[in-house]
């Protein structure tokens, strides 16, 4: 929007790239790689002359004197001037409340979120394959996802569409088809801020994949064994 005005702008990024979110899914599961969805900075304006591109944490800022305060990677304190500045904050998961289950369920806002599903995703069919106890090996094979907006319902997708017609030839000694994916979410309905017609038949797309759709399911408890959730007033299901 500013590549015409005259105007020098400086972008300053401790990431050295931009994400394009929205695709995460797809490099979660393997489909994408890293640098499909996060093109370098200074690749996606080189053609544009009037800005500067600067690899830096911001660390504060002093309205007063008009300055940004960054730490470059070497440790070095620098002090930007600026006549207009803009905050891009970028955005987090929200546990609502629940910080503690970020280390057994990551969000999908980084491309380190992402290469950690990527990890784990890939490495529960890995053991499945090498189980010997049944018990273990529905375990391994059993995925859940919280949250049914379009990310959960992209992700959702892809890992049953892995599971169930892209990996089975792959193993041996283990069915990946018999994995178990389940989609499950608070609320009444599936992408809830999509029209009715669209949630119907995002609900029959996946269920044709094998997925097992929870709506008013609502988690109260995640670790590293599972998830408890509370589906209406008082009853309690663990998966």
């Amino acid at each position: 929007g500013l590549a015409e005005a005259p105007v020098e702008v400086t972008l300053v990024d401790r990431a050295n790239h931009h994400l394009f979110q929205p695709l995460l899914y797809q490099v979660a599961t393997g489909i994408l790689a890293e640098g499909d969805v996060a093109p370098a900075l200074r690749s996606v304006l080189r053609g544009q002359a009037n800005v500067k591109v600067l690899l830096a944490e911001v660390t504060g800022f002093d309205l007063v004197a008009r300055t940004v305060v960054t730490l470059a990677p070497d440790s070095r304190r620098l002090e930007l001037p600026y006549d207009t500045l803009i905050v891009a904050t970028g955005v987090q998961t929200d546990y609502f409340g629940h910080d503690e289950w970020s280390t057994a369920a990551p969000g999908l806002k980084t491309l380190d979120d992402a290469r950690w599903l990527r990890s784990h995703i890939l490495g529960a069919f890995e053991m499945a394959e090498i189980a010997t106890d049944p018990a273990d090996r529905l375990a391994w094979l059993t995925f859940v996802v919280v949250g049914a907006g379009p990310t959960g319902v992209e992700l959702t997708g892809e890992i049953a569409t892995l599971a169930h017609r892209i990996l089975p030839k792959d193993f041996r000694d283990v069915a990946t088809s018999d994995a178990r994916v389940i989609l499950m979410d608070a609320g009444p309905t599936i992408l809830p801020r999509f029209p009715a017609r669209l949630q119907r038949h995002a609900a029959t797309d996946l269920r044709a994949l094998g997925v097992d759709i929870l709506t008013g399911a609502l988690a109260v408890d995640i670790d590293l064994t599972g998830i408890d959730l509370r589906r209406g007033p008082g009853a309690g299901e663990a998966v």
